[in-house]
């Protein structure tokens, strides 16, 4: 059963629809898809109405929840709050920040900016997170990504040890691009434990905390 909350479609810079992803990502067992595809400002609610539309006839049919919502992208660090504010007044249900990847040109302080807002539910690819902000995420109840996309997996190390040293609930994500970057739920686990997740924490990090995450999301599709 996987849970996997960032994936893009042909709506940024995917391949597939959001049929087609929601439809491999059931049979490869995902239990949760969240199409999240990059953002910033424009565009976002004619994103947001159409990925729903998807959704609703997905759901209908097929036994898997879809999570719909964005990743900021290379969004102005000041303009995080701005932005992800926007996103959730337009719908979305999940708000991603794509964070300071140690293999993109990301604006420095963004990871600080999305997890001190408190609008922001997941960094993803936190890269070289500080201490401070793994402290405030921990704090503020924000998800952090260990994550299965080649480069951005770089410091998931990282991420992992501190985020264990100071209770930040983690999440494994795909960040799916491509048919093949889908999860299984044996791959997933592999994921975290090579990035040095103690085994007593692994029901945390694949089930409990997504679990979590999963209920805040679906609040607010009901509200």
């Amino acid at each position: 059963m996987v849970f996997d909350f960032h994936t893009h479609t042909f709506w940024s810079d995917g391949e597939l629809s959001p049929m087609e992803q929601a439809r491999r990502a059931a049979q490869r067992g995902y239990r949760v898809l969240g199409l999240t595809d990059h953002v910033g400002v424009g565009g976002v609610p004619e994103l947001i109405k159409a990925l729903k539309a998807d959704r609703e006839i997905i759901e209908r049919y097929w036994p898997i929840t879809v999570v719909v919502g964005v990743e900021l992208t290379h969004v102005p660090a000041e303009a995080i709050p701005e932005a992800a504010r926007f996103a959730l007044d337009a719908g979305a249900e999940i708000v991603v920040l794509h964070g300071e990847t140690p293999v993109e040109p990301v604006p420095e302080g963004s990871n600080h900016a999305a997890i001190m807002c408190g609008l922001v539910d997941v960094i993803g690819h936190p890269g070289h997170i500080t201490e401070e902000d793994v402290r405030e995420a921990a704090a503020r109840d924000v998800f952090l990504e260990i994550t299965s996309r080649r480069g951005h997996s770089l410091t998931n190390g990282h991420v992992a040890r501190l985020a264990q040293r100071y209770g930040a609930k983690m999440i494994v994500n795909s960040d799916t691009h491509s048919p093949s970057d889908l999860l299984t739920g044996d791959f997933q686990r592999s994921v975290a434990l090579g990035a040095g997740i103690e085994p007593r924490l692994m029901t945390d990090v694949l089930q409990t905390w997504p679990e979590e995450l999963l209920q805040r999301v679906l609040a607010r599709r009901g509200g």
